[in-house]
């Protein structure tokens, strides 16, 4: 004798497993909640962001800029941090190089990710690549490398590597001076 589910026993069955289906659709959709960022996650954070002209404070990244370009730290640790900015060369454009150096507070807040700004720092590389063949179609090869103090003591160190054109100039500036001279003659009796 087989067994044979009632009516009944079927529809409620096929109920339950359509409620399971609706269920898991629902948690599907509604998911966790991945727009909040953690605030001031562990370890050392920070973002770095070449930015190109004009510039803003939007977290965008520009693989090809001009000589004159910003820095965009972002999501960096709160506290006395002060980040080390190193400028080098790469190849194409020649050996690897450090061409320029500098220091940039980004301990102004608790970490908040990428789109929480920092600091920014405008960057002109006129004169550190000056002597410096570009590339023909790229411009020059240059990496940026920041490291920055987090908590606890760890270092952030944070790389890009981007195309820098328009420095054709070398960074020197001529200036061109026109000197005038008047002479003036007076007859006697004439004044």
């Amino acid at each position: 004798m087989s067994h044979q589910p009632t009516p009944r026993r079927r529809t409620r069955a096929i109920l339950a497993s359509a409620a399971g289906v609706v269920t898991l659709a629902g948690l599907a959709l509604v998911g966790p909640d991945l727009s909040a960022a953690p605030r001031d996650p562990a370890g050392a954070n920070g973002t770095v962001k070449v930015d190109g002209a004009p510039f803003d404070s939007h977290p965008g990244n520009e693989p090809h800029v001009d000589c004159l370009f910003e820095v965009d730290f972002s999501g960096f640790d709160e506290g006395e941090h002060v980040a080390v900015v190193d400028f080098a060369v790469q190849p194409p454009s020649g050996p690897r190089t450090s061409i320029l150096t500098d220091e940039v507070f980004v301990g102004e807040d608790a970490a908040g990710g990428a789109t929480d700004l920092d600091a920014e720092r405008s960057y002109d590389l006129s004169g550190a690549l000056a002597g410096l063949e570009p590339h023909p179609q790229q411009g020059h090869h240059v990496k940026v490398t920041v490291e920055a103090p987090g908590r606890g003591g760890k270092i952030a160190t944070k790389h890009k590597v981007f195309w820098v054109d328009g420095c054709d100039g070398g960074g020197t500036t001529t200036t061109t001076t026109t000197t005038t001279t008047t002479t003036t003659t007076t007859e006697p009796g004439s004044l």
